[in-house]
């Protein structure tokens, strides 16, 4: 019993950091976190045994290194599949075709955006505006018409919070070690 207890703090503390870098890189992962929690709320609060603990933290592990390596199954960079992501999630019912469109959005995105970071782009209203506008203009033109005008606005206010908060400066941010 104490040698599985110990295997299962260990197996949690090699675990807790992986969530959390994750989502360092790409917001719409939160779920893998509420997933952590509410496995280690669960074990403490002594409503799950340690053996399930262990298979659960182990199933949930291996879900995180699969989504690690998302990006090259989906042939894109970390930081193209967030801009997907956040087109993806959520998004309307999409035909392969158009899922394909949603990808091909993101890419030319996140190439025009990286363009648009200047020095101190953040205090800059002109930079803020032109990296607005060409979020606007990149996903109108882009996304598939089974976007609502009510979603493609979100999805405009997402792609520019995302932006501003992981691209802090030109060249530094969550992504300048990727």
């Amino acid at each position: 019993m104490q040698a599985q207890e110990t295997e299962l703090e260990a197996l949690t503390a090699a675990i807790r950091a992986q969530p959390e870098k994750v989502i360092q890189l790409n917001r719409t992962r939160a779920d893998f976190v509420e997933k952590f929690e509410a496995l280690i709320e669960n074990y403490n609060a002594g409503s799950r045994s340690i053996d399930d603990s262990f298979e659960e933290l182990v199933k949930l592990s291996n879900s995180l290194d699969d989504e690690q390596e998302r990006h090259v199954r989906e042939n894109m960079s970390e930081e193209e599949l967030v801009v997907f992501d956040i087109l993806m999630r959520p998004a309307p019912e999409l035909s392969a075709e158009e899922r394909a469109a949603v990808k091909k959005a993101a890419r030319e995105l996140q190439a025009r955006l990286k363009a648009l970071l200047v020095l101190n782009w953040r205090q800059k209203a002109a930079a803020r505006s032109k990296l607005k506008l060409t979020i606007e203009d990149t996903l109108d033109t882009a996304l598939p018409r089974a976007y609502s005008p009510e979603l493609y606005h979100q999805k405009c206010s997402a792609v520019f919070e995302h932006v501003y908060e992981s691209y802090p400066e030109r060249n530094a941010g969550v992504y300048a070690s990727v």
